[in-house]
């Protein structure tokens, strides 16, 4: 029941990029934000998955009813069903036409959204911990194959989801308003909630006594988190960060996120400019979806073992070149070399998808 309940958590998280074109569209089209309000607003809305160490600390050291994962699920799911109810259908009653205050509907809005990536979040860190600890307890048995195999599971849960909605994520919008979209999407957070009850997890007080730790009943690592408090971890993740191997990867992971990028003007460019609809960018998010399942391939055949400092310096001095080639789609030169716009823009997503597993699928191992 674990395993299923890993798979479908990671799945849903897949599943709700369901929902990532009407949220553009929604912000573009029906409050008319600009290029640069636009990224900040996406921006904003990535802040609940910059803070996942919080929920962390908060499953393992304030359990909800006594359990530190079933309880987050079902808040997670409850949380995100809610937020994208709010998003189809709350805004009806502050519409943004007929002279209501633009400003409150977008307040709402972002609040919605924001709500809802905290939920994914959360129940993402919930997954991660029960991860850990499967992890854990196989190699202590000695079964070292089982963390490899559960770090497979939830990636292809999660591919496999992203996979079945990316083409649907535009083509719906084709034929119906963003909003009836997030309200399909609201359905999915509630699997969230459903399938932790399938879950093998004791009540805190039920699962830890004092009679079972005399009697040798629980083992070691239970213990440890049972006593575990917000503050002993937070002074573990500082020591941690102080050392050298830990603080340096992390300053590079920063400064890489840190990175800005163009995609917020890019998407004003392929709609307004070029005159790409939803059900082509759809297309796009397949392609480039599809094409990380590729580049998992290929660096799993070929790059598994070559140093994680060799596979980003290269991957980066490669980036710099190749990213230089969407200015023939700006300046349509592209069209003079007899490249179509479409088939530019397909082309370039397989590439940076690729090349973006190689730089990503090192900083997981």
């Amino acid at each position: 029941p674990d395993i299923i309940a890993i798979a479908t958590i990671y799945f849903v998280e897949g599943a709700l990029g369901l929902a990532r074109l009407a949220q553009t569209f929604l912000l573009k089209d029906e409050f008319h934000l600009g290029p640069a309000e636009l990224s900040a607003t996406l921006g904003l809305l990535s802040l609940p998955w910059t803070i996942k160490p919080l929920y962390g600390f908060l499953s393992d050291g304030f359990p909800i009813f006594g359990y530190r994962r079933r309880s987050y699920l079902v808040l997670a799911g409850f949380v995100g069903f809610l937020s994208y109810l709010v998003l189809a259908f709350g805004l009806d009653t502050v519409a943004v036409v007929d002279g209501v205050d633009t400003s409150m509907a977008l307040t709402i809005t972002i609040i919605s959204l924001l709500l809802s990536s905290a939920s994914i979040a959360l129940s993402d860190v919930v997954a991660d911990g029960i991860v850990v600890q499967k992890t854990r307890e196989a190699s202590e048995r000695g079964d070292d194959a089982i963390a490899g195999g559960l770090q497979s599971l939830c990636w292809g849960s999660a591919a496999m989801g992203a996979l079945i909605s990316a083409y649907f994520s535009g083509s719906l919008l084709e034929s119906m308003s963003p909003r009836e979209v997030f309200g399909i999407a609201s359905v999915l957070p509630l699997l969230v909630s459903g399938i932790s009850f399938l879950m093998q997890e004791e009540p805190i007080g039920k699962k830890i006594s004092s009679g079972d730790i005399q009697n040798g009943e629980v083992n070691d690592f239970e213990i440890e988190q049972a006593e575990a408090t917000v503050g002993e971890q937070m002074s573990s993740l500082w020591a941690a960060l102080r050392q050298p191997n830990i603080y340096k990867p992390v300053l590079f992971l920063f400064l890489w996120k840190a990175t800005p990028t163009s995609d917020g003007a890019m998407l004003y460019f392929m709609t307004n400019d070029i005159g790409f609809g939803p059900e082509f960018l759809g297309r796009a998010r397949l392609v480039t979806a599809a094409s990380s399942l590729v580049g998992v391939f290929l660096y799993n055949q070929y790059l598994r073992r070559v140093p994680i400092k060799d596979v980003l310096f290269w991957t980066s001095i490669a980036s710099v070149p190749l990213g230089l080639t969407q200015l023939l789609l700006i300046s349509h030169y592209n069209r003079e070399l007899g490249i179509p716009d479409g088939a530019f823009v397909f082309g370039d997503d397989v590439v940076f998808s690729i090349l973006g597993e190689f730089a990503f699928l090192p900083t997981r191992r």
